[in-house]
Parts: C-alpha cells; sequence; structure tokens
C-alpha cells in the first residue's frame, strides 16, 4: 500500500460541464441532472449539450455540503457547489476512490467551500511489483458495494413492512380523517388519559439534572424511534428524577413541540419533559397500538395547523378534544397482534441492518491499510455480477481465515 496525493489520482474536472440551473430542472427527460443535494437525483433535462459522457466514470462532491455520488451513466451538472472529480484510471479504480473518499471525515465549514480540504488529503492505492493493482482496489469496491447493497435492500424492507401497517390499518379503520366506517368520534381524552411530561427545573439542561439512573426522552427520540422506544442517550440524576416524572412502559408518547404529534410507544419506564405528552389508554377504550396508527393520518393535519412561535409547538387541549373515531376494542386488540408479529420481524431486519453497518465499518478500515487477505474475493466482470458471492458469504471466509488455531 503507497499514499498518493489527491492531485496524483484526481483531476478536478468540473470545468468540462456546462452546469444547469436549479430553475431550468425537469421533472422528466433523458438525462438526469445531479447536483450537491442529498437526493440521488436532482432533476432531468432533455439538453445534450450538458452531457460529457466521455468523463464516466466520475464522481461528484458536494463543495458546501460534503456529499459525494459516484456516476457511471451520462449526467447534467447542477448548479453551482457541485464539484465533478475525475480520477487517473492508471493509479486507481473510480469506485474504489469513491469508497475511500466516503470514510474521510472533513471539517465542517458550514455552507462554506470544503474542497480545498479534500484536496489536503492522501488516498491509499495498493500495489502489486510497484505499481498500482486496479484488480484489488476493483475487488475492494465490488465487496463494499456488496455489503452496501444488502443494507439498501434491508432498509427498503423496512419502508415496505411499514407501508403494509398503514395499508392493514386502512382495510380494517378506514381513513380516520374522512371517517369512513362511520364509528363513533369521541375526543383522544375519551380512550386514555393525556399529561404532559414534567421537567420543572430551568435550564432543562443542568449538569446536575443528568447523568443517573432514570431513562430521560426527548423529543427527537420519540421522532426517530418507529413504532417502539426501545434505546435512550440521556438519564436523569436523583436531583432531575426529583423534578420529572418517571412514566410507565407502555405509555404512548406524543411530541408537541418542534417536531409535531410524532409517536412511539416506551418499552420501559421513562422520563419525558413538558414537550412531550403521555397517552395512556383507558383499558376498554383504546389498545396504545391503534392510538399510534391514528397519529399516521393526524400528524400531519396536527403539524400543518400547530401555531409557530419560536417554533412550532401544540398544548395539551388541543390534542384532548381531537375528535377520533373508535372501533371495537376486539378490532382494535386483533390491529395489536398483526402490528406486534410485523414488529419481531422490523427488529430482526433491524438488526442485521447494525451487523452489516458493523461488518462495512471493519472491512472498510481493513481494505484501506491493506489487512484484508482479498486473495478469496473473485475479481468482478466489468458490467456483471455473475459467479459473485453475497457479503455474507465473503465475511464468512474472510473471518475462517482469522480464526485462533485450538490449543
Amino acid at each position: 500500500m503507497r499514499w498518493f496525493s489527491f492531485a496524483e489520482v484526481v483531476t478536478d474536472a468540473t470545468s468540462k460541464f456546462r452546469k444547469i440551473k436549479a430553475s431550468d430542472y425537469q421533472s422528466e427527460g433523458q438525462y438526469k441532472i445531479i447536483d450537491q443535494g442529498k437526493d440521488a437525483i436532482a432533476g432531468y433535462t432533455n439538453d445534450k449539450t450538458l452531457i460529457s459522457s466521455d468523463l464516466l466514470p466520475i464522481i461528484i462532491f458536494g463543495d458546501h455540503t460534503r456529499v459525494l455520488k459516484y456516476e457511471d451513466t451520462p449526467i447534467a451538472l447542477g448548479a453551482d457547489g457541485a464539484k465533478a472529480l475525475k480520477v487517473d484510471s492508471r493509479f486507481a479504480n473510480t469506485l474504489y476512490v469513491y469508497y475511500y473518499l466516503r470514510t474521510i471525515k472533513l471539517k465542517d465549514a458550514g455552507y462554506s467551500r470544503h474542497f480545498k480540504f479534500l484536496k489536503e488529503i492522501a488516498i491509499p492505492i495498493p500495489l502489486k511489483d510497484g505499481v498500482p493493482n486496479l484488480d484489488d482496489q476493483i475487488r475492494i469496491a465490488h465487496l463494499l458495494g456488496k455489503v452496501e447493497g444488502l443494507i439498501a435492500q434491508r432498509k427498503q424492507h423496512l419502508q415496505q413492512l411499514n407501508d403494509l401497517l398503514k395499508s392493514v390499518f386502512l382495510e380494517m379503520f378506514g381513513d380516520p380523517v374522512r371517517h369512513e366506517m362511520g364509528w363513533e368520534r369521541p375526543p383522544l381524552e375519551k380512550l386514555g388519559s393525556l399529561n404532559r411530561g414534567v421537567s420543572k427545573h430551568r435550564p432543562r439542561n443542568a449538569p446536575e439534572l443528568l447523568g443517573g439512573k432514570y431513562p430521560l426522552i426527548q423529543t427527537g427520540e420519540v421522532s426517530n424511534a418507529g413504532t417502539y422506544i426501545t434505546s435512550f442517550s440521556h438519564t436523569y440524576s436523583d436531583i432531575g428524577f426529583a423534578q420529572s416524572k418517571l412514566w410507565p412502559s407502555g405509555t404512548l408518547c406524543i411530541t408537541i413541540a418542534a417536531n409535531i404529534a410524532q409517536t412511539a410507544i416506551l418499552t420501559y419506564e421513562a422520563c419525558f419533559p413538558d414537550s412531550v405528552v403521555g397517552f395512556t389508554a383507558f383499558e376498554k377504550e383504546a389498545h396504545p397500538l391503534y392510538v399510534h396508527g391514528l397519529f399516521l393520518f393526524f400528524q400531519k393535519i396536527l403539524e400543518k395547523n400547530a401555531p409557530a412561535a419560536a417554533q412550532k409547538n401544540i398544548n395539551l387541549e388541543i390534542l384532548r378534544g381531537l375528535e377520533v373515531p373508535k372501533p371495537p376494542i376486539g378490532l382494535q386488540q386483533q390491529f395489536a397482534t398483526i402490528v406486534e408479529k410485523v414488529e419481531s420481524i422490523k427488529s430482526r431486519y433491524q438488526y442485521s441492518i447494525t451487523q452489516l453497518d458493523a461488518l462495512y465499518g471493519t472491512l472498510s478500515q481493513q481494505a484501506f491499510k491493506g489487512e484484508l487477505d482479498l486473495s478469496r474475493v473473485p475479481l468482478k466482470a466489468a458490467g456483471t455480477t455473475e459467479g459473485m458471492e453475497s457479503a455474507e458469504e465473503i465475511n464468512h471466509k474472510i473471518h475462517e481465515q482469522h480464526k485462533p488455531e485450538q490449543a
């Protein structure tokens, strides 16, 4: 492995493109437009003069956003901030360089230029007989791509399962906003008790309040949890707990500030601040999983109508008075049973994603240090995946090679 300067391996080819303004992006067209934004495709164009096919494959770098993209089909380059980087094929494989650049943690200079920092890095190039080993670079890129593809596949499966639950809810209960089933529509407070979390002390993040044994749930953790809250990043000390309140497992948490009407269910006892409302279902009136499903449909309405001061928020009385359909409790429980089964499947997919993320990090670190044995990784034929093994199979082989010998 030898380190080459960025300038030896990569050329700034941005000037070879005639950039297209955001106002000229189309919703469909023959050629995709790639810019520095997070979206994979920013728009489309039919203007062939904007395309530079001879530069493919190409790496796109967001000078402001630090976003990296790899493209091997004809593209147009988006407006200001997108850099087109051409890799010298004598030294390196473009996809290999792309994966390496993604491991670099560039300094965050805000909405400033970051290419100046990227140009300062060096790139590790595996050698064979003193010259760049392109075959091993292709193997590394393909191996990382395989794992990345599996991660994307698992995430797609998770989204499909979420869509399935929403579809099942509609089939069983109809659209609750349109009141399609004609059930009684009591206010939400008739289905369970609603009360705000407690955080009396100001400032809320005073050091003496934190660092104890009592889990503390914030609005962001509710928003990002999905159906169940299974982890936490902060805790209250005894002092923090004394000015708060402990909510039981099974409480439906509803955000009322910043993130509006996002919901998730506690799986352990926890505290939360007054920016979160706790809903405790009345046993014969509602199931928390049914109420969680209701908010999939009411969330956007509540968010849209939330008054904005420094940040959007809704008050407790709005939630208490929210009129919602009340189907038979038995039907709600049937839905809850389905949700629990789907959540079990989702947890397995999520565990797989966690494992694959760890695998990707390990393989990436070893590969770019020259510590990965690639002898059993087949060389990918250009444009094909025939004969390629899965990432799990390759990982198994790698770990078999590094097993300690039995005494």
